[in-house]
């Protein structure tokens, strides 16, 4: 989830320039992380805060934004190895990356037991007790991450045009998917982020993240802003333009007729039952990845502004942007202990209190590994 090299020494042994505006989006990226993981399973804590299955919140922006991240800085390597070292090298990082990234994720997230004895495993047989276990539910964040790497390789050294046509195509074949069965199952298999197929469409942040890089650097930071801005501004108003193609469907009893025409805006909870063009975390919908896409660029253009142009930024966000993938795998862990001492109905001033703990932890952590130059890069 880091930058893998993206600012690695060059061939001369110089330090390569870091990319301040891509480290601080990508360490307030991790802090929202923090955030909205640990407050959002408690009773007090707003909607807005909380991951939904049913419409997008603040909360559900946040993973696009590591994909954001992830396809800026994955373009910028790529690029750069190419190079340097020529296309075998970079396509066999990039390979090697994504393969480690799948390790990683399967070993984090694990399958449950798929047998509880040994007879049932026998009479059963091996295949038969994985199809019927929870094996879905393992293809979270860095599975997701390193999946879309390879669905996107052969795209990510090509032109705009292609990875645009790759982006929408990736897009149209999910819906396409969708309509034909993969919506029920994933709902009856209860998956997150889209499931196994969910790479389609988190090939549209990924690839936002492309053509971002490319932008900057060809416009440099300041003419970079407004385009950023823009096309993020576009990719909302797609997104949402996308998810009220449900209300082509039956509404919810009493909404006001003028209701039906559109879905409910981003951030507010749906008044149409769930299809595939509602906004989603859990089914990694075409709309929710459309719009987060394009909020992934308005954000991502106001750091730009902030960290390119005025030269602003915050300490804490590059001590966590530097080192991204270490603050994920630990803040699981650290929430999990300190989550222990918090009741679900805790008040705020407790759980403000629990959480300035959990944050503060989290950045020890990786403030110390970065202090010893460790830095957990695939």
């Amino acid at each position: 989830m880091t930058t893998p090299g993206a600012h690695a020494a060059g061939s001369t042994g110089a330090p390569r320039p870091r990319i301040e505006s891509l480290d601080q989006f990508r360490g307030c990226t991790v802090a929202a992380m923090f955030l909205v993981n640990f407050i959002g399973g408690f009773e007090l804590v707003p909607a807005i805060f909380k991951h939904h299955h049913t419409y997008a919140s603040y909360a559900d922006t946040v993973m696009p934004q590591f994909f954001f991240a992830v396809g800026f800085a994955y373009r910028l390597v790529y690029l750069r190895r190419r190079r340097t070292d020529g296309a075998r090298a970079a396509v066999s990082r990039a390979l090697w990356r994504n393969t480690a990234l799948v390790l990683l994720g399967l070993a984090v997230y694990h399958i449950d037991r798929v047998a509880d004895d040994w007879t049932t495993f026998q009479e059963r047989g091996f295949w038969t007790c994985v199809a019927a276990s929870q094996w879905p539910r393992a293809i979270q964040a860095l599975v997701h991450i390193g999946l879309t790497g390879f669905w996107v390789l052969p795209v990510i050294g090509a032109r705009p045009a292609a990875r645009i046509v790759f982006l929408a195509g990736s897009g149209a074949a999910f819906t396409l998917l969708s309509h034909c069965w993969y919506y029920d199952w994933l709902w009856a298999r209860r998956v997150i982020d889209g499931g196994p197929f969910g790479f389609l469409t988190w090939t549209i942040p990924l690839l936002a993240g492309s053509l971002a890089h490319d932008a900057l650097l060809a416009r440099g930071a300041r003419r970079a802003i407004a385009p950023l801005g823009a096309w993020g501004a576009a990719l909302m108003a797609l997104g949402y333009a996308l998810a009220c193609l449900t209300a082509l469907g039956p509404a919810e009893p009493g909404t006001p007729a003028a209701a039906r025409i559109l879905a409910a805006p981003p951030f507010v909870p749906p008044w149409h039952p769930p299809d595939i063009w509602t906004m989603s975390q859990r089914a990694g919908s075409v709309s929710y990845l459309t719009f987060s896409a394009g909020f992934s660029l308005v954000v991502y253009a106001l750091f730009v502004y902030l960290c390119d142009v005025r030269g602003l930024g915050l300490g804490l966000f590059g001590t966590l942007g530097r080192n991204a993938l270490a603050g994920y795998l630990v803040h699981d862990v650290v929430g999990g202990a300190a989550g222990a001492f918090v009741p679900g109905n805790a008040p705020l001033w407790y759980l403000a209190a629990a959480f300035g703990v959990y944050f503060a932890l989290c950045w020890a952590f990786v403030a110390y590994l970065n202090r010893h130059g460790l830095f957990l890069r695939l």
